[in-house]
């Protein structure tokens, strides 16, 4: 996966923190956890603060 999957990322955060609301999640944990997926391959310096912001809007429709 690369930052701009932001649908398939949001899907293995969902699987991984059931329990986290997306809303309660500062950039640099979120960016960290989307760093520690396993499927997860991509520059970080390729992140930024709109990346994140989408990702964890997807996070919360997959969640909803």
């Amino acid at each position: 996966m690369k930052w701009t999957d932001v649908n398939d990322i949001a899907i293995e955060l969902a699987d991984t923190h059931p329990d986290i609301d997306p809303l309660t999640v500062r950039f640099t944990d979120l960016r960290d956890w989307v760093m520690a997926l396993p499927d997860f391959d991509d520059d970080p310096e390729h992140c930024g603060e709109k990346v994140l912001e989408a990702i964890q809007m997807a996070w919360l429709d997959e969640r909803d």
